[in-house]
């Protein structure tokens, strides 16, 4: 597989150009995130130690790019020394260049702006249940397997297992067979707030005052040798906490349910 050297990332492009991506969307989005919303962040600890490469983070999904910009603004504020915190924007100046993110393709080729946060760091994958607005059944093609592989090699890496910003969605198998063929070390992130903060894209402020959440928690235990995907992506999705027990409606409709049927035993 292709490598990084010192001159340009795992996919031929050009440190020089992320850092300036970086930096620019960086310092248009921290007000977002420190100003007219403050972000609160916890848990970066657990970064402090990590390895260059083959360190996943899995999250839940919100929104399409402030989930990923506020995941560059931890990762550049650990990367020179700042924890929970990103109130100094220095960090902006040294930023965490080896990271990326699984995105869907076709979200990242509408419009400019897509475009450019694609430079940042995405590793595009077609979905295989979904394409424009509509339910499709299409194989993975391996080529975009083979680039998140490539990824982890060169970096850390994001991925959303859910492929959705549903609240609750079903986790997709595809992420767990992945981390039980790269083994890498996995790091859940569980966001909130950023649905009310934002617009679906996450490009405008949709209301101010929220204080949106991004939690990194401890990396999971997984036993690669014992464990199959299916284990492995239960344990994910409630790390994330996006399993029906942390529905807290799903738990009202079913209560609201069983009561209705005991109304309607009692009054037979």
């Amino acid at each position: 597989m292709a490598k990084k050297n010192i001159f340009t990332d795992a996919f031929g492009t050009p440190y020089f150009l992320k850092r300036f991506i970086i930096f620019i969307l960086g310092v248009v989005s921290y007000r977002r995130f420190n100003g007219f919303n403050k972000l609160k962040i916890t848990g970066t600890e657990h970064l402090v130690d990590l390895p260059d490469s083959n360190v996943l983070f899995v999250s839940n999904h919100q929104t399409y790019f402030a989930d990923v910009a506020a995941m560059y603004h931890a990762f550049c504020a650990v990367n020179n020394g700042y924890l929970n915190t990103i109130k100094n924007p220095i960090y902006l100046l040294n930023p965490k260049i080896d990271f990326y993110y699984v995105a869907a393709e076709e979200t990242m080729n509408k419009g400019i702006l897509p475009k450019i946060f694609k430079i940042a760091g995405a590793v595009t994958v077609k979905r295989t249940w979904r394409a424009e607005g509509k339910n499709v059944n299409r194989m993975v093609d391996m080529s975009e397997v083979d680039n998140i592989m490539k990824a982890l090699d060169n970096g850390w890496v994001a991925t959303f297992p859910q492929g959705t910003t549903s609240a609750f969605a079903q986790g997709r198998r595809g992420t767990a067979k992945l981390v039980k063929n790269q083994r890498p070390i996995v790091i859940p992130i569980k966001i909130n707030g950023f649905r009310r903060a934002f617009d679906k894209k996450g490009l405008r402020v949709k209301v101010t005052g929220v204080k949106p959440t991004m939690e990194f928690k401890a990396p999971l235990e997984i036993d690669y040798d014992k464990e199959n995907a299916h284990e492995i992506l239960l344990k994910i999705m409630t790390a994330i906490e996006q399993t029906e027990d942390f529905n807290v409606l799903h738990s009202y409709d079913e209560e609201l349910k069983a009561k209705k049927l005991e109304q309607k035993d009692s009054d037979n």
